[in-house]
């Protein structure tokens, strides 16, 4: 378990430092929610199934020193982190990967193996040269399934054509019930202001009780524990409040810049509360990330020629990732938190310490979700504009 948590501590780093590329992007009401596990794990297949420099770039970007560890950090996270809790009352979880082949290729033995034993991904053939439509609307369904219905399309209409000759994708549904619930009827309408100086009024849940709240230097850390099952996982929701309203992106900064820095700052003790309110909120958002590595220095892959590892003789014709395509769901209430991800690689042929704490969630703020036992950041995400009226 500590080879578990150690490997999990370098990726974490990673992904916070690639969301923050994301987090700093975009308009100043576009909320944002990705699952930095799921885009993990599609990479980690990429790896697999490459050589030479294109490997070895996608091992730097992931702080890794072979697919040997990326492999069995993904078979250890499928099985430790990702099994379903909702059995022994814990989080519903369901995390799924599959791989779309096209009907003339066929897969390495050797890359075979590792799909199934260590990412269980299933794996379809499929007519992508004469049914491309068809196929993307078939990985869509998949991916709506495995989602519990909250992701309908991961893969955009048009992102497949007949030059298409893999797939791969995941999808990461979550569910839980906060380990104490808010009382709906304290639910009232507030003021949330925006980044940009004007506010609107939005739903905020309340309570009375000790909450973890940590008050560090510019900003303030909520952990939501959710209800946990009979198992040794403990999930939690974080919100990383700034102290300005408009501190979010000097906040961002730093979460995905300094080494360790989430372990440092998260709250380990219950302290009482004055005021205290966090907004309800439901975002969806989808993204093409292979631009977001390309600006990181992951090229490679996007280039063509040495995903040899993946499918047997493709008589001169080179493999290339040409999409890597994002998408995730979160809803927060009163109950607790639904969310879900799922992330698809398409491949083509080329062709201070007072006696209460206030923790008023008004102005925008960070939220990551994570199993803290492990350390496993399953989202991360900025809310700037909550649920009006």
């Amino acid at each position: 378990m500590d080879h578990l948590r150690e490997a999990i501590s370098n990726q974490t780093d990673v992904w916070l430092s690639f969301a923050k590329h994301l987090l700093l992007k975009g308009g100043e009401n576009d909320n944002l929610v990705l699952s930095p596990l799921s885009i993990h794990v599609v990479l980690s297949l990429i790896a697999a199934g490459s050589k030479g420099s294109t490997r070895d770039q996608l091992l730097s970007f992931l702080k890794s020193d072979s697919t040997d560890h990326l492999n069995s950090l993904a078979s250890q996270l499928v099985a430790v982190v990702f099994t379903d809790g909702s059995l022994s009352g814990g989080p519903r979880l369901c995390f799924s990967n599959g791989i779309w082949l096209d009907q003339s290729l066929s897969l390495k033995p050797s890359f075979k193996q590792i799909v199934n034993s260590d990412y269980k991904a299933a794996l379809s053939q499929v007519d992508f040269q004469t049914k491309a439509v068809q196929v993307t609307q078939e990985i869509n369904s998949w991916a709506e399934k495995e989602t519990s219905g909250l992701i309908k399309e991961v893969l955009p209409a048009g992102s497949l054509d007949n030059s298409a000759r893999l797939v791969f994708a995941n999808a990461l549904y979550f569910k839980g019930a906060w380990n104490e619930k808010f009382d709906a009827s304290a639910t009232k309408e507030h003021d949330f202001h925006l980044g940009n100086g004007s506010s609107v009024k939005a739903p905020f849940m309340t309570s009375k009780k000790k909450q973890f709240i940590r008050a560090c230097d510019g900003f303030k850390v909520l952990g939501l524990p959710y209800k946990q099952g009979e198992d040794k996982r403990r999930f939690t929701m974080y919100f990383l409040l700034p102290d300005a309203n408009d501190g979010l992106p000097a906040l961002v900064e730093r979460v995905g810049s300094q080494s360790g820095f989430l372990d440092r700052h998260l709250p380990q003790t219950k302290v009482a509360i004055g005021d205290f309110r966090i907004p309800k909120f439901e975002i969806s958002y989808g993204v093409e990330i292979s631009n977001v590595l390309k600006e990181l220095g992951v090229t490679l892959p996007f280039s063509g020629g040495e995903l040899t590892e993946i499918v047997d003789s493709l008589a001169g014709q080179n493999l290339f990732v040409s999409n890597i395509f994002h998408k995730a769901f979160i809803e927060v209430n009163e109950e607790g938190t639904e969310a879900a991800a799922a992330a698809s690689a398409v491949v083509k042929t080329m062709r201070s310490l007072q006696s209460k704490i206030d923790f008023v969630a008004d102005h925008p703020f960070l939220f990551i979700v994570r199993e803290d036992m492990t350390g496993t950041l399953l989202f991360v995400g900025k809310m700037l504009l909550p649920l009006a009226g």
